[in-house]
């Protein structure tokens, strides 16, 4: 029997890591910069710092990178018009089962923790969480579990009493080493033979999780 829910937040809560990827693009246009695609995938689901140090890696300590950054994000807080991200399907309607269920959810973000309340505020998401975790909270970024343990633990279970849903290839990997039952619900891409091995399961949308958690009742006596 399952006790809690831990969430990631871009890509499953919000349908922001398809706009960021818009603006990286623009930025790269900009900045001449080859394959931002990939790199962008790379990055899904790591904290800042670790995302910097890719991008050095990858493209040169030469690389104008807080130019490309200030470029890149500031574009997105435009067209996010100041932190009002558009809300997954399903999202809400979820949030709302387990709430009115007394099931806790867990955020657990590796976006900065002041970030990541605004968002859910802006949203008006923020109450539906016992807890939230941000990337500046645990050491280790994702792929290692640290994110997903401190939260079990902010809800109060083992982490194998807890369902993590992730879009990321980064945070199915984290999510499995944890312990949790994992759920993918691929954002910009579709998991290959590695992450499709590591989720228990593997859903289109939220509607489709919350209609996996009625009909498995995993949090039934």
């Amino acid at each position: 029997m399952k006790k809690a829910v831990i969430f990631d937040m871009d890509g499953v809560i919000f349908d922001s890591e398809r706009l960021y990827m818009e603006c990286c693009r623009e930025a790269a246009e900009i900045f001449g910069v080859e394959d931002i695609d990939s790199t962008v995938y790379a990055c899904i689901g790591l904290t800042t710092e670790k995302t910097h140090e890719l991008y050095r890696n990858k493209y040169g300590e030469d690389f104008p990178l807080d130019d490309f950054w200030r470029e890149a994000t500031g574009r997105f807080a435009k067209k996010a018009k100041g932190g009002l991200l558009p809300v997954k399907k399903g999202a809400r309607e979820l949030l709302e089962m387990l709430y009115r269920e007394g099931i806790p959810a867990v955020l657990a973000s590796s976006t900065k923790t002041e970030t990541v309340i605004r968002e859910l505020i802006a949203a008006d998401l923020f109450g539906y969480f016992k807890s939230i975790i941000g990337g500046d909270m645990v050491t280790k970024s994702k792929p290692e579990p640290d994110i997903f343990l401190l939260a079990a633990k902010r809800a109060g279970f083992a982490p194998e009493e807890c369902i993590i849903i992730e879009d990321s290839f980064n945070g199915i990997r984290a999510a499995r080493a944890a312990g949790g039952y994992v759920i993918m619900v691929p954002d910009l891409k579709q998991p290959d033979e590695e992450i499709s091995s590591l989720a228990d399961d593997i859903k289109q949308s939220l509607d489709d999780v919350r209609e996996l958690f009625l009909t498995k009742k995993f949090f039934s006596e």
